[in-house]
């Protein structure tokens, strides 16, 4: 596996989690504080997180397709886009969990 998909897929986990806890947070003074402008904001950060939701899978399921993850896991991974602050924490566990498979593929990567 290049290091290149692993990289994707991290950028666009914080891209994700970012936007989603953004997302969060205009609901909250959205409809909690009513505050003026909030739903302009709230609509602006809903239909970025949602496109960018996509390109996330998508990097997401080329990265469990490489590693070839069991099903389990990569819907577990995929969801964590959904669910305020998971997307960190998932992607914290996925990226030290694939830091030495693709540190002992790059060698056979540069000679090849």
């Amino acid at each position: 596996m290049k290091p290149s998909v692993l990289t994707r897929y991290r950028v666009m986990a914080y891209v994700t989690g970012v936007l989603l806890v953004l997302l969060c947070l205009g609901m909250i003074a959205k409809y909690l504080l009513s505050i003026d402008g909030a739903a302009d904001f709230t609509r602006v950060v809903a239909i970025a997180h949602g496109w960018l939701y996509v390109v996330y899978l998508v990097f997401a399921f080329d990265l469990g397709s490489k590693a070839k993850w069991p099903v389990g896991k990569q819907l577990w991974v995929l969801l964590a886009g959904t669910v305020p602050t998971a997307a960190f924490i998932v992607e914290r566990k996925i990226s030290h969990e694939l830091a030495a498979k693709v540190a002992d593929q790059a060698p056979a990567v540069a000679k090849a």
